[in-house]
């Protein structure tokens, strides 16, 4: 999953880049690249997890950990591209997707701290 993950996060970029740069505002490009970054962080700490979790499989909390990531990469970086290419999409309408953003970097903060958690309860 994690590879997976990264790799989107790469194509994501490229596409951000290339395919979206003349179409979206400098903001909204940013907006994009930031989810683009925090999803390749969070697969990057889930391949960390993916390291960790064969010495430490009867560790919950590592498990955990690796959902709190995934959930914060489809709510953060996925209410973020959704956010900037909105114009595009026609789904201006969708006011809900503001509110689901922060609940994904609160869902990537839990995910560091049960980590944190599971690494020194081992």
């Amino acid at each position: 999953m994690a590879a997976l993950l990264a790799a989107a996060a790469v194509m994501l970029g490229a596409f951000g880049a290339h395919g979206l740069k003349a179409k979206l505002t400098p903001d909204q490009l940013q907006v994009f690249e930031t989810g683009v970054k925090y999803q390749f962080y969070h697969a990057l700490g889930l391949f960390l997890l993916g390291l960790l979790l064969p010495q430490h499989s009867s560790n919950p909390l590592l498990v955990y950990a690796g959902y709190a990531f995934m959930v914060g990469i489809l709510l953060f970086s996925g209410s973020l591209y959704l956010l900037a290419n909105k114009t595009l999409l026609g789904i201006e309408g969708w006011r809900w997707l503001g509110p689901v953003t922060p609940l994904g970097g609160l869902s990537f903060i839990v995910g560091w701290l049960l980590l944190a958690a599971g690494v020194w309860r081992n």
